[in-house]
């Protein structure tokens, strides 16, 4: 019979990398099946604040198989071609900070007196 250990590192990370955007965290991670198959899983963790102030990750995950790769990597890079060919440009874009700090900062104080 395996130990718990045994089957735990059957599937350990082999190869990690993060990305840190903006919100978002992006967490590239080679695994390995029990028959020693290598597979990518893809997660996106965004932090979140409940009402009560208790804070969490909520998380999403892709698990892509090498069969998958070459179809899915094409289609990748097309999508990217896409974007970088047709989106339109974007200004600087203001954070919610500085949109709500904007809101405030157009306050006439002669108005307050009456």
């Amino acid at each position: 019979m395996e130990s718990f250990v045994e089957k735990e590192n059957s599937r350990e990370e082999i190869y990690s990398k993060a990305i840190r955007a903006g919100k978002r965290t992006y967490f590239f991670d080679v695994k390995a099946t029990k028959r020693n198959e290598y597979f990518l899983t893809i997660t996106e963790s965004k932090k979140r604040i409940d009402r009560d102030g208790q804070q969490h990750f909520e998380k999403h995950k892709i698990f892509l198989y090498k069969e998958d790769f070459e179809k899915f990597a094409e289609t990748f890079d097309e999508m990217l071609q896409y974007i970088k060919t047709n989106a339109p440009e974007i200004t600087e874009e203001l954070s919610d900070f500085e949109i709500q700090k904007n809101d405030f900062s157009n306050v006439n104080f002669e108005d307050l007196d009456k």
